[in-house]
């Protein structure tokens, strides 16, 4: 089972009771910490993309992937055949991938990088990679409490390899059904739009998430941590 690391010293405000998606202004990211804003509906983003202090997120209007509405188009289905799809075996790089500066809009800092690699190596942390000829070629990365997989970033080096790499997260997450499992992907892009994101209020988005919390985690990641 995942590793429980020592609770965070820093208390979360109620997202319930913010006005906008800011809810919050410092603290650190110690793996307590970011478990704990996790667990509250709430996540961590530099100020302006690449500088402290930390900014701490709670969407009033939340992105999530319903696990029955993925939009998979026939083109894509066709990519999927084109790649294998791998969990956990090159999380490190995944986050490189996503980090990568030369990216718009990037926001990946080396302190980032550095907390979710510890929280991988405590099993929090996965890794969803597509990989085609023996290369990564793309992948997405996020954290998975019980039944919740927040995602955090996707990259591709080749064309429709990130969407490839979410078809298969929802694929692991739905294996013995899914029924209660939540795919938080934060906010609602263009991208993400066309692959069958919506949002929807906190209120709903919290509630999920407490039911989703309860639930056993999907057998890719109990079967890691057996």
């Amino acid at each position: 089972m995942p590793v429980e690391p020592p609770p965070s010293p820093w208390v979360f405000p109620d997202p319930r009771d913010a006005s906008d998606d800011l809810v919050g202004v410092g603290a650190d990211l110690a793996p307590g910490t970011l478990l704990a804003a996790y667990r509250r509906g709430i996540f961590p983003m530099p100020e302006h993309g690449r500088r402290p202090p930390m900014h701490w997120f709670s969407p009033v209007e939340r992105g999530i992937v319903p696990l029955d509405g993925l939009v998979v188009s026939r083109s894509l289905r066709r990519s999927c055949r084109d790649f294998e799809i791998r969990v956990d075996t090159a999380f490190d790089e995944v986050v490189a991938g996503c980090g990568d500066p030369t990216r718009d809009a990037g926001w990946i800092t080396g302190d980032v990088a550095a907390a979710y690699g510890e929280l991988h190596r405590l099993g929090w942390a996965h890794s969803v990679e597509a990989w085609r000829d023996g290369e990564l070629a793309g992948g997405l990365y996020g954290l998975a409490i019980g039944g919740l997989f927040a995602g955090e970033s996707m990259f591709h080096r080749v064309r429709d390899a990130s969407k490839v790499a979410l078809v298969g997260l929802v694929e692991l997450l739905r294996a013995d059904g899914g029924a209660g499992r939540l795919l938080d992907v934060q906010w609602v892009t263009p991208h993400l739009a066309t692959l069958g994101a919506i949002a929807v209020p906190r209120p709903t988005y919290l509630g999920l998430l407490v039911e989703a919390l309860r639930l056993p985690p999907p057998p890719v990641w109990a079967a890691e941590s057996a």
